[in-house]
Formats: C-alpha cells, sequence, structure tokens
C-alpha cells in the first residue's frame, strides 16, 4: 500500500494498473474493498466513481461491493454520510458512488471511475470478458485512477487474460517480498499463508480436501493445468466392498440406472446403483460394458435395449438416465413398456454436477462398490478437466474407454437424489409432539416435498 499511492511530476499515479494475489481466504476481498473506499473518498475527488466488478451481478453484489457496504454501514461515520442500495453506495456531500456492475461491456463503455475492482480475475475467459477488462481501462481524466485485480491463480492456457498480467508483472524488478514493479504496474503475488487464520493445521486440512491441482491453485496460488486425476487410486479402493458382488435379481429392490452410449467408437456402459437406507450410501448393484467397432457397431435394439428390459424385470427399475442425442428411438420403445426413463443430455452443466456429486461420494466414502478391475482401469484413466463452471470428467486418451464412470456417475447422482427423497417421504411426525412450524417449512423448502399433514391443512 506504501506503493499504491505513488504519484509521479505530473501527480498522476505511477502504477494505475494494481495486482494483489493470495491463495483463498488471504482477506482478498476486505483488502480490495478497502483500496475501493481509500481511492473513492480521499484521492477521487469530487463525484468519484468506484466500480466492483465480477463474471456476474450476484457475484459483484455478494463479494467485494458487499464488504464495501459492510464497511459503510460499520463505521458510524461513513454510515451518516451515505446512502446504500442493493448495488449502488452513494455520498452525496462529494458526490462519489460506489456500484456493482455484472459482466457486460456495453453497459460499462464510456465510464469515468477512478477505480475499478476486478475479483477472481482467472474466471475471465470468454471475449466479452476481454472486452469489459478494455473497457474499465484508468481514464486519463482522471490523475488519480487505477484498476485493481485480486484473485488466485488460474489454468494455464485458458485463464489468458490473469496469465499476460501475470508474466507482465514477474518480468519486472521486485521491489519487496513478492512485490513486483515499474511499467505502470504493481504486483504483488505471494505463494505464501499470510493472514493469521491460514494456519499450518488449516492448512493441511485443505491439502486433504482438496484435490491436488485445487489445492496448488487455490492455497498456494499456482498456476495449473486445466486437467488432473479425477480421484486417487486409494480412494477409491476404500470404497470397494471385498466379499460384494453383483446383484443377479431383487423385484423389491429399488435401482437406478445410468446409460452412457456409443455406436461405433466408445464402449457402452450401463450402471446400476441403489440407496442404501441403513448405510445412507449408494451401493453399485450391477454393470455391463460393450465394446463396439466401426466394423462391428452396436445394435442398440438388441443390446441397450435388451440389458435394460432385463432389468426391469430382475429389479425395480426407479429411473434410467440416458443421453437422448444417442438413444431417443430406444427410450421412446422402453417407455412403452413402462421403463421410467429420464432425459440427462450430455452437456457441461450436467456433466460437471454429476461428476462433482461422484467425486464427494468417493472422497467421503458414500459409495460402496463390488470389485472389478475394468471399472477400476476406468476410473484411473478418468481425469477432471476444470472450466469457469465446475470440473467435468473426462479421458486423457482417445483410446482410454471411460463410460463406466460417466454412467456411475449419472446412477449415483439419481440414487442419492432419490434417496434423499425417500427419506423425507418416510418422515412420521407424530401428533402428540409435533415440531416447531418453522422446521416444517425449512424441511419442506429443502425437500421439495409436502407432508400430508400440510396439504390436509393441519399446519
Amino acid at each position: 500500500m506504501a506503493h499504491a499511492f505513488r504519484t509521479g511530476d505530473d501527480g498522476r499515479l505511477l502504477y494505475p494498473e494494481q495486482v494483489f494475489s493470495a491463495g483463498k481466504k488471504s482477506g482478498k476481498t476486505t483488502f480490495a474493498a478497502l483500496h475501493c473506499l481509500t481511492v473513492v473518498l480521499l484521492f477521487g475527488g469530487s463525484y468519484a466513481e468506484g466500480v466492483a466488478l465480477a463474471n456476474d451481478l450476484e457475484q459483484a453484489q455478494g463479494r467485494v461491493f458487499e464488504q464495501v457496504k459492510r464497511i459503510v454501514q460499520c463505521s458510524p461515520l461513513l454510515r451518516a454520510e451515505a446512502k446504500i442500495t442493493a448495488d449502488v453506495i452513494s455520498f452525496p456531500v462529494i458526490g462519489a458512488t460506489i456500484c456493482a456492475i455484472a459482466s457486460d461491456y456495453a453497459g460499462a463503455a464510456g465510464g469515468n471511475q477512478c477505480i475499478a475492482c476486478f475479483d477472481e480475475l482467472w474466471g475471465y475467459t470468454s471475449e466479452r470478458a476481454h472486452r469489459l477488462w478494455d473497457e474499465m481501462v484508468p481514464p486519463p481524466t482522471r490523475k488519480i485512477a487505477c484498476r485493481l485485480t485480486t484473485t488466485y491463480a488460474g489454468f494455464a492456457s485458458e485463464s489468458t487474460l490473469l496469465e499476460a498480467l501475470y508474466k507482465r508483472g514477474c518480468a519486472l524488478p521486485l521491489i519487496g517480498p513478492d512485490l513486483y514493479a515499474g511499467d505502470g504496474l504493481l504486483m504483488f503475488w505471494t505463494h505464501e499463508p499470510i493472514a493469521p487464520w491460514q494456519t499450518a493445521d488449516w492448512i493441511e486440512q485443505m491439502r486433504r480436501s482438496l484435490r491436488p491441482n485445487q489445492f496448488l491453485r487455490m492455497i498456494e496460488n499456482r498456476w495449473v493445468t486445466s486437467e488432473s486425476s479425477f480421484i486417487d487410486l486409494s480412494k477409491w479402493d476404500a470404497c470397494v466392498d471385498a466379499i460384494a458382488s453383483p446383484a443377479a435379481a431383487d423385484k423389491r429392490l429399488a435401482i437406478y440406472v445410468g446409460v452412457d452410449a456409443s455406436v461405433k467408437r466408445d464402449s457402452t456402459a450401463i450402471v446400476a446403483t441403489a440407496w442404501d437406507r441403513a448405510t445412507k450410501k449408494v451401493r453399485l448393484v450391477w454393470h455391463r460394458i460393450y465394446q463396439p467397432s466401426p466394423d462391428d457397431p452396436l445394435d442398440f435394439e438388441q443390446t441397450v435395449e435388451a440389458t435394460l428390459l432385463d432389468l426391469h424385470k430382475r429389479f425395480h427399475v426407479r429411473k434410467v438416465l440416458y443421453d437422448p442425442y444417442q438413444m431417443h428411438a430406444v427410450a421412446q420403445r422402453l417407455s412403452r413398456a413402462r421403463v421410467r426413463m429420464e432425459e440427462y443430455p450430455q452437456t457441461v452443466s450436467n456433466l460437471t454436477e454429476a461428476s462433482q456429486n461422484l467425486y464427494e461420494l468417493i472422497d467421503g466414502r458414500n459409495l460402496v462398490v463390488y470389485p472389478n478391475d475394468a471399472i477400476r482401469l476406468a476410473v484411473s484413466r478418468a481425469v477432471a478437466v476444470e472450466t469457469t463452471r465446475g470440473w467435468r470428467i473426462a479421458k486423457d486418451k482417445q483410446s482410454h474407454k471411460i463410460d463406466v464412470v460417466v454412467a456411475l456417475a449419472m446412477a449415483a447422482l439419481a440414487a442419492l437424489r432419490s434417496g434423499a427423497d425417500d427419506y423425507y417421504a418416510s418422515l412420521r411426525w407424530v401428533t402428540e409432539d409435533p415440531p416447531a412450524r418453522d422446521d416444517v417449512i425449512d424441511l419442506t423448502r429443502k425437500s421439495g416435498w409436502l407432508h400430508p399433514d400440510i396439504l390436509a391443512g393441519r399446519w
């Protein structure tokens, strides 16, 4: 901060481009909020403008801007002078404002801000985000004007905006511990914990909780690639029940099926899971893998359709999740045969949801599987591909077959969701000691399920 407000002979900031980068929970958001208030109220002059930006308006309002709002509300002097709305804080005496805006470069055009605060710049990967960055360049009409970036590291060759800024900063002279300055840029980029609450115990807890690449990026603030191993095989092996085996048949057993289908190249996998109410875990019940080839393509009617009909006869199939791209006609015929089919298109958002759910089940040992070398090999070959929306399962090489992992992720998600619904639906409340009304409302919101007593008007 001693360098952030240094000016040249012309009274302008020496470093209008400023970067503060440290690991997760380093106080970056509060730092940005304090910096923003300082620039706007002490150095901005009349009609100063501060802008908090993020990937979307909700994030912009919820981080730096929200922290600015809290500081103002907690300070008697500032609170007395400020007017606060959902996305604007104004100080009428000096005509200053601080506002939150979304990632909209057209709406940001023509701004005259004295500070623009970019939060988590690693997530700015689209052309739209680059244009917003360009629009928020410090204006020449203000002597005290800067663009502040608070973030941790991103993904090499993906977070290109931040990566270019980082490389530019690292080429500058080092003027202090982890502090680079020159050519209009002031950059603090550290790999060390800088906050007192980032204790050694907390760091070790994060090391155990996060995947290796995420730990390096989020805690040690180091650049990583977007791909990493999906799961440590030791965690998968911890979920294996050595004495378990695929179930043969049980019409009383409710199962949830995931299908990842391919006609010619990739394998086709069908995986059945169940929700174990006693242990509150997802259990692998049965699976099958078919390997087609260009010369011998898969006959969906003779394989996939027949297999699902057979499962329908042997078990109580509650739901079959499938991608309609390959299985539209098959799904129609199975639906007429009273098999409960549910479309689950393999979009980025759907794959992200299923992938993260499967990882959490394995990591928390809430998945029980029987020993199988083919599934274990597929798990070892699966990688996690990071995106701005999260991460999803993918394969490192085209020849690697991981379809059974994708099908397992789909089936496990269906089992977990339905298992939670079954849990709420099985609750029985006695009239002698009914729960509080707020507890009933809270349960209803979480489960999306209405207890019969609510429908009957007894609550």
